[in-house]
């Protein structure tokens, strides 16, 4: 039988490195053997310590990280990542624990996956966020979206307000360019998904959390709005500075 290639960023690449941070030893082998035969280079770290140690050292481009772990638990672990990394994280959460996986969306993770998963659907939550993270489309003209006093980079992945570099998890980078490039127009949240998430189904609070955080990031006041507005009963849309849309 022909064995799948690591998958990289291209032909030339060296394969991706998948950093799994998981306690119980028999999860971590079922979940390190599901990415080799998806092509990944899985390691392996037993607690969360552990983990952002070999963070540091390895540069991983993508982090499988359990919520429950000993000592330092997964939200801990993520955040303190947030702080000297934007490496794409996929949460690893029980079934119930829908207040764990919001947790993890406010402290900067990317994605999540919920026990039990199918090794299918893991290694497509990874290769989902790789693709959406490494192989970034060209940017038009020079690559700047501006509203206001916010002005997005898009070839740098740089964001600023007023002159000062804001710090932007990789969705919520995503979700404002892809918002700032349709100003005025509605999306609803099953398509936000769609288009950030490359997921058709999902939990659609996912979304409404990545808003807020964007907003507390970008809006001079995250309680009245002025930029990203919610259009009650369907979903959010981009007012440009000075546009006839009101706040909401």
């Amino acid at each position: 039988m022909t064995q799948p290639q690591p998958h990289g960023d291209g032909p030339n690449e060296r394969p991706c490195r998948i950093l799994v941070v998981e306690d119980d030893p028999t999860v971590a082998q079922a979940i390190t053997g599901y990415l080799q035969r998806g092509g990944y280079l899985p390691v392996h770290a037993p607690d969360g310590s552990m983990g952002l140690e070999l963070a540091r050292r390895m540069a991983p481009d993508l982090v499988v990280l359990d919520v429950m772990l000993p000592g330092m638990d997964g939200i801990q672990v993520c955040r303190q990542l947030r702080e000297v990394s934007q490496v794409p994280v996929i949460m690893v959460t029980s079934m119930g624990e829908e207040e764990d996986r919001l947790r993890g969306l406010e402290v900067g993770a990317d994605d999540y996956i919920v026990k039990p998963f199918s090794p299918r659907e893991l290694v497509m939550r990874v290769r989902t966020v790789l693709r959406r993270t490494m192989a970034m489309p060209p940017a038009p003209s020079d690559g700047v979206l501006r509203a206001g006093d916010v002005v997005v980079d898009r070839a740098a992945r740089v964001v600023s307000k007023a002159g000062r570099p804001l710090t932007l998890t990789n969705k919520e980078f995503d979700l404002l360019v892809f918002l700032m490039s349709n100003p005025g127009r509605v999306f609803r949240r099953d398509e936000l998904m769609r288009e950030i998430w490359a997921h058709d189904i999902g939990d659609q609070s996912t979304v409404t959390v990545h808003v807020r955080r964007l907003r507390e990031k970008i809006e001079d006041d995250p309680s009245r709005p002025a930029m990203v507005m919610t259009v009650w009963g369907v979903g959010y849309r981009f007012d440009l500075p000075g546009s006839a849309g009101g706040r909401g």
